[in-house]
């Protein structure tokens, strides 16, 4: 540990309390900070760990809209929800606060307050989105369109959920409210604005010059913010749920929920810790990590720092170990798809398998790229390796001491070359797995630990006491006199990772265990008294996750058929009318496709060269995404040959391929129902 820290102080992004959490979060976000803050109160450490809802912003106030009550209640519901999830799952904060408390509204408007005194803020009027039926501003959430990227429907204006994109509403076609369906108008609104250009030098000291040890996902994100300059931000909004603006002349404003949550760290430890916070949040002793997923840096490597510089006197983050995220039976998680499994039904359907899910997704954690989860791999890791080798040689020792010693620990005699080996090996996993956590790699110390498991798995089966009991007591009570040693390793060394298995591995060993002690020869002392064994995990059967594979597909069949069916109801309005003449001016032709490629750096555009029977030219159109290369060559197709040139990428394209679309947004040619010479005149 870095000496020059006295204590610790771990925050977990806040979940927003518009739904329960799922595996991508939890894999993302909480178990890695859990394995964390265990790890380091087993080494004596003194740590703070903080969390709670994040209860404002718009997706809680349109919930709340659609299922008719306030958004209070929303709240309320999903706080108790997410709390509870966690506490199943052994992740237990210091405080699970929430941001409609009265402490965080006080706090909040504190800052916002001091910020704005001192001058920190610029006011900016602006033509903000507005719905003239509902007659009222329209955050980003609240304006839906075709995303200008993928062309899928239903795109928010902050970000479509299909391909991922960031967007601005500006951007959406189309565009309409989602609170009425009316056209947004354009209005002019007034608000406050942090002026993130002003901190941009002293950003890229801290982080590009300071922060060179921050996760390589991390720092190339935070740099590509900052080579794109950074611009002022809006810390209001216009709605009615959230923190009051607290100045005069902004009634009906509240505080933008990006600035609003991060405050909510502090606002939560106040709440704990009244008399004694300050030393968490402004001593230069006190190392603050945030554990986030990858859609928050910005906000945690950027805006909160700004924040928090602009106020003055509070610690900045040494590191912020964010992960990528997590993928479930290789389709993006999605809430609103309810693609999920959700923490909640997770520790119903599989009661007493907490264990197994934190071990999983640590085994997976999406630490510096995307990665997934799937049943059968869940099902796998957790018989072949917590119940076959971890729990499998627990379970042996225990019981043959019992058979052959009565419960109580052999001495060990004389140590053979084979128990040297094994117990040298324990000091230099417990080396690397503490490396390996103090560097935020759970996954390789969730390797290292594994590896003692393995080690005793394959200690116990080589030596075979059961055999040497025969001819050998003395060697056998050495055996399992080490074996027994091994199991207290364990129950030290997997305590951050499964602790519900560790509490029972504990009570059979019957002794206080300390991080020290990892590695120790002689942990559990001759002639001690162990407890019966009992099993540590459990299999899982084949029936419990085919349950989940046919919920799953459940969900998938009932997404397509409603996709299918909303796309068959959408007709795509009919263009204003054009005269016989200007039909005449069109010269469409049919034409074949001699060659094809896709235009480099692009994901929609395709190069083709085509024979027209009146020349060779080349045509490039955004159809990349439904036709490969290989699909367009030999093609017969229809064009609009004499279509004004233009450059598109560099190329010159010379025409435009007729194309019908219907409502799933899917392009579709329009060819001659029986081959025909190229060149010849469609009308």
């Amino acid at each position: 540990m870095d000496k020059k820290f006295k204590r610790t102080l771990v925050t977990c992004a806040l979940p927003y309390a518009n739904g329960p959490v799922h595996i991508g979060h939890l894999a993302g976000v909480y178990v890695p900070a859990d394995i964390y803050v265990r790890y380091l109160r087993m080494r004596g450490e003194d740590v703070l760990y903080v969390c709670g809802s994040d209860e404002h912003g718009v997706p809680i106030t349109i919930k709340a809209r659609q299922q008719g009550c306030s958004p209070q209640d929303i709240v309320d519901k999903y706080h108790s929800i997410i709390d509870g999830s966690f506490k199943a799952l052994g992740i237990n904060f210091d405080i699970y606060g929430r941001t409609s408390s009265k402490v965080h509204e006080a706090n909040a408007s504190e800052f916002f307050k001091k910020l704005y005194d001192e001058g920190k803020f610029i006011s900016r009027e602006s033509e903000q989105y507005y719905d003239p039926e509902a007659k009222t501003f329209l955050a980003d959430r609240y304006i839906v369109g075709t995303c200008p990227k993928c062309g899928a429907e239903g795109a928010y204006g902050d970000q479509c959920e299909k391909c991922g994109a960031t967007l601005s509403p500006e951007e959406l076609i189309n565009p309409k409210s989602k609170l009425s369906g009316a056209e947004p108008v354009r209005k002019k609104t007034t608000h406050w604005y942090l002026p993130l250009d002003r901190y941009e030098p002293w950003l890229r000291e801290w982080i590009l010059e300071g922060h060179k040890e921050w996760r390589p996902n991390v720092y190339g994100q935070v740099k590509s913010w900052l080579d794109g300059g950074l611009q002022p931000r809006a810390v209001t909004r216009d709605l009615d749920w959230g923190v009051p603006v607290p100045i005069e002349g902004a009634e009906g404003k509240v505080l933008y929920v990006w600035f609003d949550a991060p405050i909510g760290y502090i606002s939560n430890t106040i709440e704990l810790l009244p008399n004694d916070w300050e030393k968490w949040w402004k001593s230069e002793d006190t190392k603050l990590v945030h554990f986030i997923g990858k859609d928050n840096i910005v906000f945690h490597c950027i805006v909160f720092p700004a924040m928090l510089k602009a106020y003055g006197g509070y610690v900045l983050p040494e590191n912020v170990p964010a992960n990528e995220f997590l993928n479930l039976e290789g389709d993006k998680i999605s809430t609103s798809r309810n693609w999920a499994v959700w923490a909640h039904e997770y520790v119903r359907d599989f009661p007493g398998q907490e264990d197994a899910l934190r071990y999983v997704l640590t085994a997976n954690a999406p630490e510096t790229k995307d990665n997934d989860f799937s049943w059968k791999d869940f099902q796998t890791r957790n018989n072949s390796e917590l119940v076959a080798i971890f729990g499998n040689f627990v379970n042996r020792a225990v019981v043959l001491t019992h058979k052959y010693f009565g419960g109580k620990v052999p001495a060990c005699g004389e140590l053979a070359g084979i128990d040297r080996e094994v117990l040298d090996g324990v000091p230099e996993l417990r080396a690397s797995l503490e490396k390996n956590i103090e560097n935020y790699k759970f996954r390789e110390a969730l390797k290292d630990a594994m590896g003692i498991a393995r080690l005793g798995n394959k200690y116990i089966s080589d030596t075979e006491p059961w055999k040497v009991a025969k001819t050998d007591m003395e060697r056998c009570a050495t055996i399992l006199n080490i074996s027994l040693q091994l199991c207290a390793d364990l129950a030290i060394a997997f305590e951050p990772f499964t602790p519900f298995a560790t509490a029972r591995l504990r009570k059979m060993l019957g002794i206080e265990l300390g991080w020290d002690m990892l590695g120790g020869n002689a942990i559990i002392p001759e002639g001690h008294m162990i407890g019966e064994a009992e099993l540590l995990f459990t299999k899982i059967e084949d029936e419990q996750i085919q349950a989940q594979l046919d919920r799953l597909e459940k969900i998938r069949a009932e997404r397509e058929a409603a996709e299918k069916a909303e796309a068959a109801k959408q007709v795509i309005p009919q263009k204003e009318e054009c005269s016989f003449e200007d039909f005449e001016k069109m010269d469409i032709r049919t034409a074949t496709v001699l060659e094809a490629e896709r235009v480099p750096k692009t994901d929609k555009l395709l190069k083709l060269t085509i024979d027209t029977g009146i020349d060779k030219r080349v045509i490039v159109s955004g159809i990349a995404e439904y036709y490969s290369p290989e699909d367009m060559v030999g093609k017969q197709i229809c064009i609009l040959a004499n279509l004004k040139p233009r450059t598109i990428r560099g190329i010159e394209s010379h025409g435009m391929i007729l194309m019908a679309k219907q409502g799933d947004g899917k392009m579709r040619f329009i060819t001659p129902q029986d081959a025909v010479a190229n060149g010849a005149v469609v009308g």
